[in-house]
């Protein structure tokens, strides 16, 4: 890639996916822009960015960052490019004697959760709560890592009205979960006694693809994760950032979804990716991945509600609230 002595210099942290690699390559340029990537694992970055704002581009939490919006926190501004989406419903875990394939039955039990404003957590939340109604208020929530003790909130999180947050400093949620002393785990990484595929914690639905997928059907919802986000004082500089970073991650985006389709070269290790993606595409659409706010709106307007409800923003953000107005519309030929 080279320089030009007329573009900006920024530096972007953001975890390794095929769907943004061609931006981190260089093969899909940002106009304007001489791009140092970081690729970091997500809560590195998150950890970092939350406390120093180290860097000027990065992936955040769409939970933090809402909170920090609503807040009226201009020290950052979202673009909708979403790094990362995950359905959910694989995020609750319990031990095999606890409620299986009912997850109804955690109303009025101790639940671990690794931060109050993960994301992961606001979405499976909203699941008990509107899927499977369980009183969010009847639970008493233990905040802790998931296989690390030691981990504290990323920003300041007032406990939600009616709701109960014991933070648990000294042990991991899989350690309280394995003693008993809670019945379920809320995380997006899972408790290393399920990784170890030793049977001692499972997930409380054995065919989570089955519920997420009626859940789609159902809902519209496809669960936003990380957004991209640019540091206030370089979007007050230089405002066309926003539009150009949106364009080259688009572009990349689009490039790797072809690439998913393509029979002539094995693109994955993962055996008959072609046609699971264009059995996906009979679901989602042809594209499985839509960047942008109206594609997005019925996710977006879902997750502000469910925010709003679990107490991380004090009134209901409109999905425009969250993103650089630049990019909330684009030209058409």
């Amino acid at each position: 890639m080279t320089s030009s002595p007329r573009n900006i210099r920024l530096t972007l942290a953001i975890n390794d996916s095929d769907h943004v690699r061609d931006v981190l390559s260089g093969v899909v340029p940002v106009d304007g822009v001489d791009l140092t990537p970081l690729i970091l694992e997500a809560e590195e970055i998150f950890f970092r960015f939350s406390r120093g704002r180290e860097w000027e581009v990065t992936e955040l939490s769409m939970g933090k960052y809402a909170t920090l919006r609503a807040r009226g926190d201009d020290s950052v501004i979202a673009i909708p490019v979403f790094p990362s989406r995950v359905f959910r419903h694989s995020a609750i875990y319990i031990r095999p004697d606890g409620p299986r394939e009912d997850p109804g039955s955690l109303a009025g039990t101790r639940i671990g959760i690794p931060e109050w404003s993960v994301t992961a957590t606001v979405y499976a939340r909203a699941l008990l709560a509107h899927e499977y109604g369980v009183p969010l208020e009847g639970i008493e929530w233990v905040q802790a890592g998931t296989n690390e003790p030691g981990r504290v909130e990323g920003i300041a999180i007032d406990p939600p009205r009616g709701m109960t947050i014991v933070p648990e400093r000294d042990r991991s949620l899989n350690e309280l979960l394995m003693a008993g002393e809670i019945q379920a785990i809320i995380a997006p990484h899972a408790p290393d006694a399920f990784s170890d595929r030793s049977g001692r914690i499972i997930r409380i639905l054995a065919d989570t693809r089955a519920a997420e997928e009626d859940y789609y059907r159902r809902t519209g919802i496809y669960p936003i994760m990380h957004v991209l986000a640019l540091r206030g004082d370089v979007y007050r500089e230089y405002p066309w950032v926003a539009v150009n970073l949106l364009k080259a991650f688009t572009h990349a985006k689009d490039r790797s979804l072809m690439r998913l389709v393509d029979t002539n070269v094995s693109r994955s290790p993962l055996p008959w990716m072609p046609a699971r993606a264009l059995a996906d595409e009979e679901l989602f659409g042809r594209d499985l991945w839509p960047y942008g706010v109206d594609a997005n709106r019925t996710t977006l307007e879902a997750f502000l509600t469910y925010v709003y409800e679990q107490g991380l923003c004090d009134r209901v953000l409109a999905p425009e609230d969250l993103f650089a107005p630049e990019t909330l519309s684009t030209f058409r030929v």
